[in-house]
């Protein structure tokens, strides 16, 4: 009978616990990705339309983008996109989509215009394809590329400056190599033609003027260039040493009353839910990775250890009361940066490896404080009172505003709510963020635009070599099951106003390459891994193996290291392509505007056809000068681009 009432007690303490732990613990392949895409510039007129969404919004500096979202430049405009180290270029007239974008695919839908790709670090894993609308190209190798779709949608060409790709389409499959510039036509069956690479247009200039600035970034020297958005440092800021944290980095010029996560506002962005954006050109690696500290009665960017690849945060901050503030008129939200050695807790869902990964490539802290936190904020429902929070104690260093201004993304730094700051210094920090968004979370603050691609490019479907993640329902279908925990908040914290008038609250509706490792990565530096079955799982991001990788910096990267003869055979004919096998794309069910690549088959005809078009490619390119690189001047006999 005791063993039975033993056995009984202990069941019932571990469904309690399980139930406990529920709202924060996910499964590892649920785990958000690590990585984002950064709009980091734009000219022109440049529009957005957030995945599943109909309506198109002016593009917004800083916006992370990923999986389902959709660019378009609009004539005579240009746009550029960030993904760590990789920066993807778009041409006026362009439209592209991200099919899908994680830890280890990049997928984009090339409907019509023109991309130059910069990929300065690849993994062995990684898969980066640029599907257009008759073939698939996939990059092999690190280097330059341009890759343009015709208006109507039927000629694909693909230039190769350095690298390697391969092309898959109509049942055959391509290799371009460096100085090769590709063009294919029909869909059932890809005509190719081998041509030279023609001179730089204005694009290209454009382009490899962007390459020459990020190529003399000092902030590399410092961080690793896999944090997206790293190359907008060095003209904003300044580097130097703090002894309590080392290399630090502090901007240049802000405006008065400035501190981080303040100048800016916050969207909402599937799967991490809320999302920060800040204003300054230079606001996304200080306020995605890493920690903020004040010293010497100035902020400054702590950057965590140099790792091959941190994981990216939708925003590195702790919320005081876990959104359930009480101001007098209503309910509000207030925030503050999380500083150097402080935990990162998601408010989404998330497994304890992810809480691990990225606290200890955003900052230098050990697993078992890592441990202590997680488990606090896991087993306390609502307020934390037992773990110090630096920045909660600076002056002018928490941030509030009305539950209005934070759900409907409206710049927090014009509607500030100004609080006793003796009460923001004591309030608990809860470990839920129980606001839920509104259409206008996801949307943003960018202006309804008319300028959108024609119908018959968003419809056009592209090829692909494998399957992208499926398309997103709209905002008020999916709202029910989005990812921020529903659990009730604890009693609201009454903090009184001193600037705003009382207002009705507005209510929710229940109805979203990089250098090889440095020091900092070895053994001896890295968090020590607990024992014990009580910690959560350690998944310490390793150096992988990369194909190839460009250790050049901060001065011009040498040509010699792709060279003009390629050892290996680079006839651009039929093959089977390299690595293994891609995943097929599924018949019923798959992506709507995406169609599967044909499977490669051997045709001898093809392939003597195309030897003999490598043959006389290659001996015009004999007899002719050297063609020109990105980073080298015209040559004046290079042919005009067509």
């Amino acid at each position: 009978m005791k063993t039975s009432r033993v056995l009984a007690t202990a069941t019932v303490v571990a469904v309690a616990l399980l139930m406990l732990q529920g709202p924060l613990q996910a499964r590892a392949d649920d785990d958000p990705p690590g990585r984002v895409a950064r709009l980091n510039y734009s000219d022109g007129s440049v529009s957005f339309q957030p995945a599943g969404e109909g309506d198109w919004v002016q593009a917004v500096r800083n916006r992370p983008l990923t999986t389902g979202d959709n660019l378009w430049a609009d004539k005579d405009s240009r746009a550029e996109l960030q993904i760590g180290s990789t920066s993807v270029r778009v041409d006026s007239e362009t439209s592209i989509t991200l099919l899908q974008l994680d830890d280890r695919i990049t997928q984009v839908r090339l409907s019509q215009g023109s991309v130059i790709v910069r990929v300065r670090h690849l993994d062995d894993e990684d898969n980066f394809e640029i599907d257009t609308p008759n073939s698939s190209f996939r990059i092999l190798r690190t280097g330059e590329y341009r890759v343009d779709v015709n208006a109507d949608g039927n000629e694909t060409a693909a230039t190769v400056w350095r690298g390697r790709g391969e092309v898959t389409g109509g049942g055959a499959s391509f290799v371009v190599v460096a100085n090769q510039r590709a063009r294919f036509t029909g869909t059932d069956e890809l005509n190719h033609e081998i041509e030279q690479v023609p001179a730089p247009d204005d694009f290209d200039n454009w382009a490899f003027e962007r390459d020459r600035r990020e190529d003399r970034s000092e902030s590399a020297n410092y961080i690793s260039p896999e944090i997206t958005g790293y190359q907008d440092l060095d003209e904003n800021g300044s580097w130097h040493y703090v002894a309590s944290y080392g290399t630090v980095w502090t901007p240049f010029a802000v405006a008065p009353g400035w501190a981080p996560y303040r100048f800016g506002h916050w969207v909402w962005v599937e799967p991490w839910g809320w999302t920060w954006v800040e204003d300054e050109p230079w606001g996304f690696a200080p306020f995605h990775y890493g920690r903020w500290a004040f010293v010497d009665e100035g902020w400054c960017w702590v950057p965590g250890p140099v790792v091959v690849r941190p994981v990216y945060a939708p925003a590195l901050v702790a919320f005081v009361g876990g959104g359930g503030f009480a101001f007098g008129f209503g309910t509000g939200v207030a925030w503050f940066p999380l500083a150097p050695q402080e935990v990162f807790v998601p408010w989404y869902r998330t497994s304890p490896g992810y809480v691990n990964n990225v606290n200890i490539t955003n900052t230098r802290v050990s697993v078992t404080n890592i441990t202590n936190v997680y488990n606090t904020y896991n087993t306390n429902t609502t307020n934390i009172t037992n773990i110090h929070y630096a920045n909660q104690h600076v002056v002018n260093g928490v941030t509030a505003v009305s539950h209005d201004t934070f759900v409907n993304a409206r710049p927090v730094a014009t509607n500030l709510t100004k609080v006793d700051f003796k009460q923001i210094e004591g309030a608990p920090v809860a470990r839920n963020l129980p606001v839920q968004p509104v259409r206008q979370s996801v949307m943003g603050t960018g202006r309804p635009t008319a300028a959108k691609p024609p119908v018959l490019v968003m419809n056009r479907p592209v090829v692909a070599t494998r399957q992208p993640t499926l398309p997103r329902a709209p905002f008020e279908q999916r709202q029910p099951s989005m990812n921020v925990r529903t659990e009730a908040p604890g009693k609201a914290e009454p903090l009184r106003s001193t600037n705003e008038p009382p207002r009705p609250s507005n209510p929710v509706p229940r109805p979203g390459e990089t250098s090889r490792p440095t020091p900092t990565q070895t053994n001896e530096n890295r968090p020590p891994i607990e024992s014990g079955s009580n910690r959560p799982e350690m998944n310490v991001p390793r150096p992988p193996a990369s194909r190839l990788e460009e250790t050049s910096r901060p001065t011009e990267p040498s040509r010699a290291t792709e060279p003009s003869h390629p050892a290996e055979p680079s006839r651009a004919e039929p093959v089977r392509p390299e690595g293994s096998a891609p995943r097929p794309l599924a018949g019923e069910g798959g992506h709507p505007l995406v169609r599967q690549a044909p499977p490669v088959q051997e045709r001898p005809e093809l392939q003597r056809s195309e030897e003999q078009k490598f043959n006389t490619w290659r001996q015009q390119r004999e007899a002719a000068p050297r063609p020109p690189q990105p980073h080298a001047a015209p040559s004046p006999h290079s042919e005009p681009r067509k």
